[in-house]
């Protein structure tokens, strides 16, 4: 990998991360789209190091909070009704469905999830989900003319059976095209959450998922030898740099703003996409001899 690749790969990372649009499928197509060779599964967990690390700064004061009921919840008992005490059992048992599929499903992430057909499927179907999830919560926030605004739930409302399910919905996203945020956010939307609460809880989720996995990756990737350590590190600093500045924004975004543009951008390059695969301009394998 060139120094130029991984500058390129570093910002697309840290752009479309923390969007709802799948940064693993737009590495992928970068890669594809450029003549060059499959970044790899190891590269992608390791610069999203970088991100999630831009998500630990930002959300500091959230961690922070958490952390410190959780701790000491484990041995104070009245602790164990915190809000932030709960939260942090909460991203455990939400980590649990991508922790055991992660694991199972490791050589299908790093083989057939990759073709670019599945990845087209799966940003066309997503982004129909997305859009659903998006006008429901837009009709229950603005109510109609003869229906009072909806009370969507915050995540002092979060159980178990919720946190199960956005753990679930977080999984899916080891398929490229999905997008971890928005699978996340919508999996919150349908159960009725508010686009920040969802946002938030999706972010907190995230953390512990993309450490162990470029924890893992790393570690894999020490013993055999087969990444480019200096361009990789450098997308990785880049992705975080950038990554930091999409969360800022995105936060501010959601609160005012409907998803329809990421949803639009999502079944028009979906389109396109099994349009060149068919046509045969993309190969479904394209870029794979690194992957």
């Amino acid at each position: 990998m060139s120094w130029f690749e991984s500058l390129v790969l570093g910002l697309v990372q840290g752009l479309t991360e923390f969007l709802p649009i799948s940064s693993s499928a737009h590495l992928r197509l970068t890669a594809a789209f450029s003549g060059w060779e499959d970044p790899g599964a190891a590269f992608t967990a390791i610069t999203q190091i970088g991100t999630e690390t831009a998500v630990l700064i930002y959300f500091r004061k959230d961690i922070a909070n958490i952390l410190s009921a959780w701790f000491r919840s484990l041995v104070n008992k009245e602790m164990r009704g915190d809000h932030d005490a709960q939260m942090g059992w909460l991203v455990i048992v939400g980590s649990i469905p991508i922790g055991v599929l992660g694991v199972t499903l490791k050589d299908q992430i790093e083989g057939p999830f990759r073709d670019l057909r599945l990845t087209a499927t799966m940003l066309i179907v997503m982004g129909i989900v997305l859009g659903v999830a998006d006008r429901l919560a837009a009709r229950d926030e603005a109510g109609g003319k003869h229906r009072a605004p909806k009370q969507r739930k915050t995540l002092e409302q979060l159980s178990v059976r919720d946190g199960l399910i956005f753990g679930v919905c977080q999984a899916m996203a080891l398929i490229p095209g999905v997008s971890r945020s928005g699978a996340t956010i919508s999996g919150g939307l349908l159960m009725g959450y508010r686009r920040e609460a969802a946002a938030r809880y999706s972010f907190l989720l995230a953390i512990p998922a993309v450490l162990a996995s470029g924890g893992y990756e790393l570690k894999d990737a020490m013993e055999g030898g087969h990444v480019s350590w200096g361009p990789t590190i450098f997308a990785t600093i880049i992705a975080f740099v950038v990554g930091y500045a999409v969360i800022a924004w995105f936060m501010k975004f959601i609160s005012t703003k409907s998803f329809m543009p990421f949803v639009w951008y999502r079944i028009i390059l979906g389109v396109v996409l099994i349009v060149l695969v068919s046509m045969g301009v993309l190969s479904p394998h394209a870029a794979e001899s690194a992957g």
